[in-house]
């Protein structure tokens, strides 16, 4: 099989794992039972061993559509052929009412030939362990197991199966209006593996699950005028959290690449305090408040037991795990050949103190929005902010996570401002005690420390960190935070700055945001990357701040977000990054990227008015 570009992908899941369905048929990443769990499916990483699950028509002139169900995770993928047409429907059973409480971990596969008669090819090739297991493939009644040292699955299927190559292919005709039913799931041992369906039993659990997804985006307050990719962008964000624990991922995969070919590879099945403390903006801007209270309490458990010294870790597993040990895969070849395949993240343990801003604005606005925090909860946040008074000075790796020195990054500064600043507002609003003379202290100390040396006289902007002259889209942030008016002349002339093409020191190609310009950066790390899609959006959302008192800049927020709306793929969904070609690249999907699609699309079109 060959690499599939990966915005060629959509997305199905059950808020515990997800599968990547490319536009071919094929599930080329799934990871059981959980999105941290080693792969089954891994072929978008290695296009030989990495494992798939393909059903398409048997023949070579076939053309690809793919869409989603409307309001929706169920995926369609039709195949159009000279000799007819036919539709393939993916989900995963999501919610308890539809999916059980025995929760299987199950993918219904239905193919019906639309226009008929035509032949189809079904090829299952489970790759356990990241490829590195073996496993016994059994041919069983009705379908087939898959059995590893540590994992079975099963495939059951109304079509007859044939071992091939340690899986298992099926070759059958389907006439006009007939239906075949694959489904494909977790056998955990204290369980039996017969969970095949009939076309009727199938029919019932799709309009079951359309059902469930319908009835969560319909409690969506949002109605501006981009109702439609804002809802796929909160279908998204659902699809990456985990249901037990309310924790969020950063990205459902591992090591695409932020360029092709190239070194930066990274695993994102892991919750990020910056990542997730914003989504739970998002939600709540949505009026998704359960989503918001899961996670809330998933933070809550964290900081039940803090690091060393009162610290809190930038991510942590699904599941609360501290250690991410990173290790590579040098069997997988990469996708289209970009090695390292890294698993786990180096990261976890660096030093990055913007993770206490946006997690004390999460709770500030959870608060507001949500419900009333406990004492306990804090005691806790009461604990970060002290630890924060005593170490806001401290160089960092930044929000990059960068691998070349820690610096005085300026956005580090922004958001430990942030997190002092939330924690005074919580406290009056809740009379809560706290040592409220030393945090206004600290907190005007901050301020004075980024107007001073975080600003450049030569740049006329603000810069990466201190004793730079580079830009950083991350700057972006200081007026959506209330740190600055959008209307100071600093931030106007930052704003202008970061409008420039990267060759005349700017950010930005063709309404497109680079994170920095690596060029002028050492950030420790070799090869390219595309432009950053959250820095596209912060971008929006500062320049429709600064156009509420200029209507030309409200103007340019809403000509660059419409022209970054194009960038989405066929079923509405964004990658970390964008190519110089236009394509994905980088984690898919990210919810980095969506949840800034959301806050800027609420704010842009609470900007324009009605009618406008």
């Amino acid at each position: 099989m060959a690499y599939q570009p990966i915005e060629n992908y959509g997305m199905i899941g059950d808020m515990h794992t997800v599968a990547l369905v490319g536009v071919n048929g094929s599930i080329d990443w799934l990871c059981v039972p959980d999105f941290d769990s080693p792969s089954i499916f891994a072929a978008i990483l290695d296009d030989e061993k990495g494992g798939y699950f393909k059903i398409a028509p048997a023949c070579d002139d076939v053309v690809f559509k793919q869409f989603y169900w409307p309001e929706t995770n169920v995926l369609i993928t039709r195949f159009l052929t000279p000799g007819g047409a036919a539709e393939l429907t993916d989900f995963m059973p999501a919610g308890r009412a539809v999916s059980g409480q025995d929760h299987r971990r199950q993918i219904i596969r239905r193919v019906t030939a639309v226009l008929g008669p035509l032949n189809f090819r079904m090829e299952c090739r489970p790759a356990f362990n990241y490829a590195r297991d073996a496993h016994e493939t059994k041919i069983t009644s009705d379908g087939a197991t898959f059995r590893s040292p540590a994992l079975t699955v099963g495939l059951a299927a109304t079509t007859q199966l044939l071992e091939h190559e340690g899986g298992v292919v099926s070759e059958f005709t389907l006439a006009q209006g007939e239906t075949a039913v694959f489904v494909f799931g977790h056998v955990p041992s204290h369980m039996d593996s017969d969970f095949g369906l009939t076309p009727d039993q199938a029919e019932d659990l799709f309009r079951r699950t359309v059902a469930y997804w319908r009835g969560w985006i319909g409690k969506c307050r949002y109605t501006g005028r981009w109702r439609e990719i804002v809802h796929r962008s909160a279908l998204a964000l659902k699809l990456l959290t985990y249901e037990p624990t309310g924790a969020i991922v950063a990205a459902p995969t591992c090591s695409l690449p932020e360029g092709v070919g190239g070194a930066r590879n990274w695993d994102y099945r892991f919750t990020w305090i910056r990542d997730a403390a914003f989504t739970v903006y998002a939600f709540i801007r949505l009026g998704f408040t359960d989503e918001a209270e899961q996670f809330m309490r998933f933070l809550s458990n964290l900081c039940k037991e803090p690091g060393p010294g009162g610290s809190l870790q930038i991510m942590y597993g699904i599941d609360g795990r501290k250690k991410l040990t990173e290790e590579t895969l040098d069997h997988l070849d990469g996708y289209m050949g970009s090695k390292p395949v890294r698993i786990g993240n180096g990261a976890y343990d660096q030093l990055q103190l913007d993770i206490y801003g946006e997690l004390l604005d999460a709770a500030y606005l959870y608060n507001k929005y949500g419900a009333p925090i406990s004492y306990d909860m804090w005691l806790s946040l009461r604990a970060l902010t002290d630890w924060v008074c005593g170490h806001w000075q401290r160089p960092d790796e930044g929000i990059w996570e960068v691998r070349g020195g820690q610096h005085q990054f300026v956005y580090s500064k922004l958001m430990c401002w942030v997190a002092v600043d939330r924690s005074i507002r919580l406290a009056d609003k809740r009379s809560f005690p706290a040592p409220r003379e030393r945090w206004l202290e600290v907190r005007d100390e901050i301020y004075e420390d980024i107007m001073q040396n975080g600003w450049s006289e030569r740049r006329q902007a603000f810069v990466q960190h201190y004793g730079s002259q580079s830009l950083d889209a991350a700057n972006l942030m200081l007026p959506l935070t209330f740190f600055v008016s959008p209307t100071d002349p600093r931030m106007l002339s930052t704003l202008d700055a970061t409008l420039l093409p990267p060759a005349k020191g700017g950010l930005t190609a063709n309404s497109l945001v680079y994170r920095y310009n690596i060029a002028e950066t050492a950030d420790g790390l070799a090869g390219e990357e595309g432009t950053f899609n959250i820095c596209t959006f912060w971008l929006v959302e500062a320049l429709t701040r600064a156009g509420r008192h200029d209507r030309q800049r409200l103007e340019q927020a809403r000509l660059m977000f419409e022209r970054m709306l194009g960038f989405a793929n066929h079923v509405g969904l964004y990658a970390e990054e964008t190519g110089h070609r236009g394509e994905a690249l980088g984690n898919f999907p990210q919810a980095f990227t969506h949840l800034a699609l959301i806050s800027s699309a609420f704010n842009l079109d609470r900007a324009l008015g009605p009618g406008a």
